[in-house]
């Protein structure tokens, strides 16, 4: 298939779609294997988790003429550079950014903190979710796709603004979106100047499971 020409309405028509994929695995994960096969439903999520990204990589990829290209520029310095951005997103985000987030929007942190304890609920499970597979499909849409793509028709600049900002609205809560945003910019500005989704890959698993480990660790505790 000839490759399409990315504009504004298709980049979010993709990311409305890859919501929609969200929306199926939780429905299924909730309304029907927990109830179904309680005891194995947290395994069984995973897999279809696992599924239905596949599904939509491969599907975005045939309907556009996108060419995934995940081993793309890797290098040392790549590596470094995301590693590097993995600390950098904790201490900035976490250590200093949302607190005041969080102070300006305190019904949203306490939906988030709910959503810390469910997921601590399958620890294993919502580690691989979280700082896995989410990580890696979000970076090959925003960055790789809607980035990559965006960029020949509207410079730059603006296909970062519009890449963080559709980033920034898969995540549910206030404190998630604006702390997305900033980490959309920066994935944006990684993947601009290294070429490598690998790197954005590594840079959001890294900062993911940091975040994961040390929001875990009071809970663990009690």
């Amino acid at each position: 298939m000839n490759k399409i020409e990315l504009n504004m309405g298709t980049a979010f028509l993709w990311v409305v779609i890859y919501f929609g994929v969200m929306l199926l695995y939780t429905f299924f994960d909730v309304s029907i294997w927990r109830r179904i096969i309680p005891k194995h439903s947290q395994c069984l999520n995973i897999v279809f988790i696992i599924a239905s990204v596949v599904t939509y990589i491969i599907l975005l990829c045939k309907r556009t003429g996108y060419k995934l290209r995940v081993f793309e520029n890797v290098t040392i310095v790549n590596i470094l550079l995301a590693v590097g951005c993995s600390v950098l997103f904790y201490f900035l985000l976490d250590k200093c950014l949302d607190p005041i987030f969080e102070s300006l929007y305190p019904a949203s942190e306490k939906a988030y903190q709910d959503t810390i304890r469910s997921l601590l609920r399958s620890p294993i499970t919502s580690l691989l979710q979280v700082c896995i597979i989410a990580p890696v499909i979000e970076e090959i849409l925003m960055r790789g796709f809607i980035l990559g793509e965006l960029k020949d028709s509207y410079g730059i600049i603006i296909a970062l603004l519009i890449s963080s900002a559709l980033f920034a609205l898969l995540h549910f809560n206030m404190v998630q979106t604006l702390s997305a945003f900033i980490c959309g910019i920066i994935l944006g500005i990684l993947f601009i100047n290294t070429g490598s989704i690998l790197s954005c890959i590594l840079a959001h698993c890294g900062y993911n499971l940091i975040s994961f480990v040390m929001m875990s660790i009071p809970y663990i505790k009690r």
